[in-house]
C-alpha cells in the first residue's frame, strides 16, 4: 500500500487559528507529535515521504531505542502500518500551526508558512499541476 501523496499541496484548515507558520511548543516531558514533524520537515525539506515521516515520528514519540530499531525495525514498522493511520491532512501543522504541506513529484514533503508568497502561489495554482487538498477542520461545522 502506498501512503504517500504526489504533486499535492495541503492548505491550512479553514478554521486554523494561526495567521503565520509557528513552531509547535514542546511539553515539559518532551516533544509533541507536531513538534517532531516540524523539526524533521523544517530541518530536511523534501527529505521524507509521508510514509517515512509517519514512521519516524512514531518511533521518536514512543522513544523506541536505536538498538531496538536496529534489531526489530522491520517488525516494528510492519506492526505500525498494519492499522490505518491519519494522513498529514490531520496533522496539527496545517490544522493549528499555520503550515501548508507540499508533496513533490517523488512524494517528498516540505512545509510552507501560510503567510509566505510561496504558499499563495500554491493556492492560486501558479506552481504547475499540483492538486490542492484542505487540511481537516479542527471542529465540525
Amino acid at each position: 500500500m502506498d501512503w504517500n501523496y504526489y504533486d499535492t499541496f495541503i492548505t491550512v484548515a479553514a478554521d486554523c487559528p494561526s495567521e503565520t507558520g509557528m513552531k509547535p511548543l514542546d511539553k515539559k516531558n518532551g516533544k509533541t507529535k507536531p513538534g517532531i514533524e516540524f523539526e524533521l520537515l523544517a530541518n530536511n525539506p523534501y527529505g521524507y515521504t509521508q510514509e517515512e515521516l509517519l514512521y519516524i515520528v512514531h518511533t521518536r514519540h514512543k522513544n523506541i531505542p536505536e538498538e531496538e530499531l536496529a534489531e526489530r525495525g522491520d517488525q516494528i514498522r510492519d506492526e505500525f502500518f498494519m492499522k490505518p493511520k491519519p494522513c498529514l491532512r490531520a496533522s496539527m501543522l496545517p490544522k493549528k500551526y499555520g503550515w501548508g504541506i507540499h508533496f513533490n513529484a517523488e512524494g517528498k514533503i516540505a512545509i510552507v508558512p501560510v503567510e509566505s508568497p510561496e504558499y499563495r502561489r500554491f493556492v492560486e495554482g501558479d506552481c504547475g499541476n499540483v492538486k490542492l487538498l484542505a487540511a481537516m477542520r479542527n471542529k465540525k461545522k
